[in-house]
């Protein structure tokens, strides 16, 4: 089953494609890990992608598009996927069309979660990332017992550039402005579907089940 997870920076999308891909079997392909895989080694197409996410902007559409049709080559996809954070753009969204045609597949599903914007600000504000190992800390739901310090490995405690509350927000505005319009475009495939992401983790997991079942999730 080939899904696409849609919805604003912070919303809860990976936490909720992480369940499902336990649940389904199929791979979460979230394109922010692609991209700050590649900026991590410093690779061109890296450092070109970091400077677009250090400002809050979309990486351009020939980047990403090229960066997702490789990654659907790969075998663990054959049985499915959850693209998550892809596509963000109508141009996006026709070149994966035109990718998923050229290897006999389609959208079955996508999923759109929303929440207000001062929710989002405050969930991904608090993030705090381990600069050794990339452990993963909340100042509110998921504290180091030591603040700024990594409870396994005793590292320091970084925010990421784009988890700045200014840049959440220049985040927020630019996916109003370029990715909505990708509801229209959804709808008018027969495959849309809206769910709140309002509320705690297993509440949201039981309201996306019920959205996609029985065509879905089975």
């Amino acid at each position: 089953m080939n899904l696409i997870f849609l919805g604003p920076p912070g919303v809860g999308k990976g936490t909720q494609a992480r369940l499902i891909e336990r649940r389904m079997g199929i791979p979460q392909i979230a394109t922010g890990d692609i991209l700050r895989a590649a900026i991590a080694v410093k690779t061109p197409f890296g450092e070109a992608a970091g400077r677009y996410m250090s400002r809050g902007d979309l990486v351009p559409d020939a980047v990403m598009i090229e960066a997702v049709a490789e990654r659907l080559q790969q075998p663990d996809t054959v049985g499915g996927f959850i693209l998550d954070g892809f596509p963000r753009t109508i141009p996006q969204a026709e070149a994966l069309d035109a990718v998923l045609a050229g290897m006999g597949r389609r959208i079955d599903r996508v999923i759109a979660f929303g929440a207000a914007e001062d929710t989002i600000v405050r969930r991904m504000s608090g993030r705090r990332i381990c600069r050794a190992s990339g452990h993963i800390y909340h100042l509110d739901s998921n504290p180091p017992t030591t603040p700024g310090v990594c409870d396994i490995d005793a590292s320091p405690l970084y925010q990421r550039d784009d988890d700045r509350p200014e840049t959440i927000r220049r985040r927020m505005q630019v996916y109003r402005e370029q990715s909505e319009p990708l509801i229209a475009f959804y709808q008018a495939r027969g495959v849309y579907t809206a769910i709140s992401a309002e509320g705690e983790i297993e509440e949201i997991y039981q309201t996306l089940l019920a959205a996609a079942a029985p065509q879905v999730l089975g």
